[in-house]
C-alpha cells in the first residue's frame, strides 16, 4: 500500500503557498492562520518532503485527543525538548516520558492548594510593594510594570526574600536575554550558521551557565543556614522521590527553578497586561471587579476566602486569557501511527494546536471576538470549560495554574480598587513569540476618591 493511500491527512496548504507566506508568518503567524482555518476548515497539513506532514488545528476534539485521551501516544515537539532545554535545560517544561513524571509526581506537592495558601499573604505584600508608586493621569506602557510585578512575586515566593536585589536583577536580565535569541533561533533556523560563528550561540550559553551559577549559590546559602522559610524553594528541598527516598541533586533543583521563573513570570505578565486594557475598554465590566472588590472585602478579612469568593474577577480572568492565552500554541509528535478522528497520520507527526484559534472558533463560541465574562458564570460556565485552555490540558497542565490565578486575583483587586483604569486604544496589539505577548499597551490610571 502507498503512503498516500496508507494515511489520511487534513486538507493540505500547498509547500509553495507556505514559502510565499513564510516571512509574514514569521513575523506574525496568526494573521495567516485564520487566513488558513477560513480556506480549510478546523486543521490543515503541511507536506514536508515525500512522506512528513505538520498539522495546525483549532479542532477541539483533536486537542482533546493528543493532551489527554491518548496522551500516552504524544510527546514534546524538538522546539521543547531540544531548542528549549539547550538554555533551560531538563526541568518539567523540556522533558518527557518517565523522567518527567517522577519530576510532576516530586514537585505537584509544593503546588497543592493548602501550599499555595501558605504563600498568598507573601504574594500580597509583594504585589503592594511593586505597585506603590503608580503614576496617574498621564499614559503608561503597562507591560513592563506588570512584568516587573510578575517577576518578583514569582522571584520572593521561591526565595522570600533573603535574595539580593542584584543577583535577581541579573536572573531577570538573562532569562529575557536568552528567551530573545531563542526566538531568533527558532524563527531564522537559515541563519543558524551565522549565530554560531559570529559568537550568539557561545554568548547567550553562557549567559545560561552565569544564571545556573546564581541559582546555586542561593540554593547553598540556604543549605548551609538552615533555615526553614516559608517559602517554594523550601519546600521544593523537602520533597523526596518516593523510591529512592532522596531529594532532588542541584543540578536538578537548578533546571526546575529556571522553568519556573520563565513559565510563571511572562504568562502571569501577559495575562495581567491583556485583562487590565479589557477593563480599561469595558468601564462596565471594570465597575462591578470593583463593586465585587467592596463587597467580598467587607465580608471577611481572611485573603484566601477573599479568593475564593471572586467568581466574578475570575471569570474576567478566563475571558480575557480566552481571548488572549499566554500560552497560545503547544505542539506534540506521536509515537506510533495513529488515528486522529477522521486522519490517518504516520508516527512523528508534528501536530500544532493554536488555542488562540481554538477559543475564537465560532464552532464553540457565540460572538467569538467579543469580551464576555459572562461565558464563564453560572450555567454558562460548565459549557465554555469543555473548549478552554488558558493553562494547557491533562497531566500536562500547568503545575503553578493555582499560584497564577492567586496572583492575578491580587494584582486585580489591588489595581481596581485604588484606581479606574482607561485604556488609551481599544484595539490589542500582540507578538506571538513563544507565549502571546501584549505590545504598546498603554493605560491611564485616575486614582479613586
Amino acid at each position: 500500500m502507498s503512503i498516500s493511500k496508507k494515511y489520511n491527512y487534513p486538507p493540505k496548504l500547498s509547500i509553495l503557498r507556505f514559502f510565499v507566506d513564510a516571512e509574514g508568518v514569521r513575523r506574525n503567524p496568526i494573521p495567516y492562520h485564520e487566513k488558513y482555518f477560513e480556506r480549510f476548515g478546523d486543521s490543515f497539513s503541511i507536506r514536508i518532503g515525500k512522506s512528513r506532514h505538520i498539522i495546525l488545528s483549532r479542532d477541539n476534539d483533536i486537542a482533546q485527543y493528543i493532551l489527554q485521551k491518548n496522551q500516552r501516544n504524544y510527546y514534546k515537539s524538538k522546539f521543547q525538548s531540544v531548542y528549549l532545554s539547550k538554555y533551560l535545560g531538563k526541568g518539567l517544561l523540556t522533558v518527557d516520558g518517565e523522567f518527567w513524571l517522577k519530576q510532576r509526581r516530586l514537585i505537584q506537592p509544593a503546588f497543592h492548594k493548602q501550599k499555595m495558601n501558605q504563600l498568598v499573604d507573601n504574594m500580597k505584600l509583594t504585589i503592594v510593594s511593586e505597585l506603590k508608586e503608580i503614576v496617574t493621569d498621564k499614559k503608561v506602557n503597562l507591560f513592563p510594570m506588570m512584568s516587573e510585578v510578575a517577576f518578583n512575586v514569582v522571584a520572593k515566593s521561591l526565595f522570600q526574600f533573603s535574595i539580593e536585589e542584584e543577583k535577581l536583577n541579573r536572573i531577570k536580565y538573562i532569562i529575557e536575554a536568552v528567551q530573545n535569541f531563542l526566538i531568533k533561533e527558532i524563527r531564522l533556523p537559515h541563519k543558524a550558521w551565522w549565530f554560531s560563528i559570529s559568537g550568539q550561540v557561545k554568548k547567550h550559553l553562557q549567559l545560561a551557565e552565569e544564571n545556573d551559577e546564581i541559582i546555586r549559590s542561593i540554593i547553598e546559602e540556604r543549605v548551609v543556614s538552615r533555615n526553614k522559610v516559608n517559602d517554594l524553594l523550601n519546600m521544593l528541598l523537602e520533597t523526596r522521590y518516593e523510591d529512592t527516598g532522596e531529594g532532588m541533586s542541584v543540578e536538578q533543583l537548578i533546571d526546575e527553578i529556571k522553568i519556573l521563573f520563565i513559565a510563571g513570570h511572562e504568562t502571569t505578565a501577559n495575562a495581567l497586561t491583556f485583562t487590565l486594557q479589557l477593563l480599561g475598554s469595558h468601564l462596565d465590566v471594570q465597575q462591578k471587579v470593583f463593586e465585587e472588590i467592596l463587597k467580598v472585602e467587607s465580608e471577611s478579612e481572611d485573603v484566601v476566602e477573599r479568593l475564593q469568593k471572586m467568581t466574578y474577577i475570575n471569570a474576567v480572568l478566563n475571558e480575557s486569557m480566552r481571548l488572549y492565552p499566554p500560552a497560545w500554541i503547544t505542539d506534540r509528535q506521536n509515537v506510533e501511527d495513529d488515528v486522529l478522528g477522521k486522519f490517518t497520520i504516520k508516527k512523528d507527526t508534528l501536530i500544532g494546536v493554536s488555542f488562540y484559534e481554538l477559543h475564537r472558533n465560532p464552532k464553540y463560541w457565540d460572538n467569538p471576538d467579543q469580551f464576555n465574562p459572562d461565558r464563564f458564570l453560572g450555567e454558562q460556565k460548565k459549557q465554555s470549560m469543555q473548549y478552554f485552555y488558558p493553562f494547557g490540558a491533562g497531566p500536562r497542565m500547568c503545575i503553578g495554574a493555582g499560584f497564577a490565578i492567586y496572583e492575578m486575583c491580587l494584582a486585580i483587586c489591588h489595581i481596581i480598587k485604588k484606581y479606574k483604569v482607561v485604556s488609551v486604544q481599544n484595539t490589542v496589539n500582540f507578538n506571538p513569540l513563544i507565549t502571546l505577548k501584549p505590545v504598546g499597551v498603554e493605560v491611564v490610571f485616575y486614582e479613586r476618591s
